[in-house]
């Protein structure tokens, strides 16, 4: 009997940890297009306000890629694979990226505002997710992430103000 709950214990530990770096890989790959969209934009900013919006960009941009390490080294600990590629990327990414050749600088902002808020929610739904698991160490780094991700929205927030 002892043997037949380990094993059903660890199925269920191994069903949700496949579950967890599922979606940490798309977290990944989502933060991975918001830092290149927010280089950029960064890279391509102008305006009055450029000294301002470029060095806010940038330490955004910082922000996010110190995540990507995190992300994937856990997804790792839960015995997951992780992204592999700018095409793995691609595929695994739910946050669309801009092409566009002239984008004003508001419309930069309003649009790092809205991605900002997604990979916000996607956040709080992967913390929901882990926690149904008492993946505690996920939500640790997690709720470190979300409180960032607010941050972010905050400020770009006050550049319309």
């Amino acid at each position: 009997m002892v043997r037949t709950a380990e094993a059903s214990d660890s199925t269920a530990r191994s069903e949700a940890h496949a579950a967890i770096c599922a979606e940490l890989k798309h977290l990944l790959a989502d933060v991975f297009a918001i830092y290149l969209k927010t280089k950029n934009f960064h890279w391509h900013m102008r305006g009055p306000h450029f000294r301002d919006y470029h060095l806010l960009l940038d330490e955004h941009a910082d922000q996010i890629f110190a995540m990507t390490d995190a992300l994937a080294e856990r997804a790792r600990k839960l015995q997951g694979d992780t992204l592999r590629s700018i095409s793995d990327i691609a595929r695994q990414q739910r946050i669309r990226d801009n092409d566009e050749k002239d984008v004003a600088p508001e419309a930069m902002l309003q649009e790092l505002l809205a991605v900002n808020k997604l990979l916000a929610e996607s956040l709080r739904s992967t913390h929901s997710l882990c926690e149904q698991h008492s993946d505690f160490a996920t939500t640790s780094l997690i709720e470190n992430w979300i409180d960032e991700t607010e941050r972010r929205c905050w400020f770009l927030k006050q550049t319309f103000s």
